[in-house]
């Protein structure tokens, strides 16, 4: 089975920065489906004295594997995907992606997407911008997937970032190291599901090229499954910023999270955030 580039570390990533409900005080989102397949989407979220929010609709026709999305957000972005998948070559998936702000601004991305097997290959390309290519390339044998990833600017002919990665996944556990930005960042992660109800991860990153004192930032986190309806997770790094979240699924399609995020180095001063999430699928 095939891993994207973005998920070799997907574990770790998620155990450690998903499901923190602090991140805004109000998050709204609601996604429904017509009867002839149609799927709507609409989010919301504050942002200080802000709100933003955007609709989406999206129609698939399972026969042809074409699909067309439509999308408008509060900042006036329109946005268009068309995507093709399975038609030319089991596996492929391509898309036409555009985003138009009137007036303002616009771009439009060519992106393909290949899976077979234990391989999986990716190429962006941003048609209006050099254009510049995004591409990533992996290998899954045995558990253990390695990749690698990269940046090119046709017009200045420069390679603009270069990533690579490898992560082993087992049954109960997965370990993820990647190195970034030219290879001078260096992220290492793990998670452990040491039972049904209880999950634990960590996450260090080490940035070479630093000038702070501590170039290492540190996140542990742990989930705890209350019932089937139900989850807590709490969350600690070494800047002192304790992170606490609640779920819980009110009916089927409606789940209520809470959040708390509290900094320990400056506990009477005001610098603790407060949210809650609110989202409806049916």
């Amino acid at each position: 089975m095939s891993v994207v580039f973005s998920d070799i570390a997907k574990a770790s990533n998620d155990i450690t920065s998903r499901d923190f409900f602090h991140v805004a005080p109000l998050a709204v989102d609601v996604k429904t489906t017509a009867a002839n397949g149609v799927v709507f989407n609409s989010k919301a979220k504050s942002s200080g004295d802000k709100v933003s929010g955007s609709i989406e609709g999206k129609y698939t026709d399972k026969k042809t594997g074409l699909s067309l999305t439509q999308g408008w957000a509060t900042n006036n972005v329109l946005s268009t995907k068309v995507e093709l998948a399975n038609a030319v070559l089991p596996g492929l998936k391509t898309e036409l992606v555009s985003a138009v702000t009137p007036n303002v601004s616009k771009s439009v991305k060519f992106n393909n997407y290949y899976t077979h097997d234990a391989l999986s290959a990716r190429v962006f390309v941003d048609l209006l911008k050099g254009p510049v290519f995004n591409t990533d390339v992996t290998f899954t044998q045995d558990g253990f997937t390695t990749g690698g990833a990269l940046t090119y600017d046709v017009a200045s002919a420069k390679l603009n970032n270069y990533t690579c990665a490898l992560g082993y996944k087992a049954l109960d556990y997965a370990v993820a190291l990647v190195a970034s930005n030219n290879l001078s960042v260096f992220t290492t992660g793990y998670y452990h599901k040491v039972s049904p109800l209880v999950e634990v991860g960590a996450k260090a990153t080490y940035d070479s090229k630093s000038t702070t004192p501590n170039p290492v930032a540190l996140e542990i986190a742990s989930k705890y499954k209350l019932d089937s309806t139900a989850f807590v997770k709490a969350k600690v790094n070494d800047s002192g910023i304790v992170a606490l979240a609640y779920q819980q699924e009110l009916t089927p399609g409606v789940k209520l999270g809470l959040g708390a995020a509290v900094d320990a180095l400056k506990i009477n001063e005001a610098a603790h955030k407060l949210g809650a999430s609110l989202s409806y699928s049916a």
